[in-house]
């Protein structure tokens, strides 16, 4: 699934083809994929609408419009992109949504998964209100994660995990984050000492901040607005490589099940 640096990616690249443009009307192919609301009151509210701005919550993409946001989470396997209304894409066998513009282009949602979920709501809060801080925000300051960590007796992969707990963390960089900080996955939360929290608090910001540098793991299907792959795969230490050798010490990379999620680490350098 797509993590906070292939959302973030995302959207930065949709910003500009999306600008200022009006949704003429919208097109679903796959009734389950829209969570809300009904498909004809979809369909009348969206169309004649402006996008007035595209950003991220967590792992999800919100487009701005002038009296309602359309939120989409790609899920699995989603992409979004925008291409000229007779261009054919790869991508085009698995389209779950369409969206006229004014500009004789689609914003086009394929899904091969059918996982994706797509919201029209008057107030973004109904979809994100529950959801954690924001892991690069100024706000979000090592004294803040202290504060939440706090009393937590769960282990901590999972609560890296966890949404409400921390927004936009995925399987990906909560593995490459725990490696870096040197802890072990399946700690608990309320065993680490202060030390520890602040080398965690420091290797999620850089974990996250590298792979929006490089837009984003192309692990599996996530592909970029213009259908390339981001690099970030190719700069991770633990994630996908079990077997492979510790990029620290040498000691072979293992993989285990924590919380019913693939973790892999290095069980020398995270005792």
């Amino acid at each position: 699934m797509p993590e906070l640096p292939e959302v973030e990616t995302v959207v930065r690249g949709l910003r500009d083809p999306l600008a200022g443009r009006t949704i003429l009307a919208a097109e679903c192919t796959w009734p389950r994929t829209l969570a809300t609301p009904d498909l004809p009151e979809f369909a009348a509210r969206i169309a004649g609408q402006r996008v007035t701005g595209v950003d991220r919550r967590a792992k999800y993409i919100l487009i701005r419009l002038e009296h309602d946001t359309l939120i989409v989470h790609l899920k699995m396997t989603g992409r979004l992109y925008v291409v000229p209304d007779a261009s054919t894409q790869h991508a085009d066998q698995w389209i779950r949504f369409s969206f006229q513009l004014d500009n004789a282009h689609q914003l086009r949602f394929s899904d091969a998964r059918k996982f994706g979920r797509v919201y029209l709501v008057s107030d973004p809060v109904e979809i994100v209100g529950r959801l954690g801080p924001e892991p690069l925000d100024a706000a979000f300051t090592l004294d803040v994660f202290r504060a939440r960590i706090a009393g937590r007796a769960g282990i901590v992969k999972p609560l890296l995990l966890n949404q409400e707990f921390l927004a936009g963390m995925g399987n990906i960089y909560t593995d490459e984050a725990l490696f870096a900080a040197q802890i072990h996955p399946l700690r608990r939360a309320n065993s680490l000492n202060a030390d520890e929290i602040a080398r965690l608090y420091t290797a999620i910001q850089t974990a996250l901040r590298g792979g929006i540098a490089r837009e984003g793991a192309s692990v599996n299907w996530y592909r970029k607005p213009d259908g390339s792959k981001g690099s970030a795969q190719d700069e991770l230490s633990v994630y996908g490589r079990a077997g492979e050798p510790c990029p620290r010490c040498g000691a072979p990379i293992i993989r285990i099940v924590v919380g019913q999620r693939g973790t892999h680490l290095c069980e020398v350098c995270q005792k």
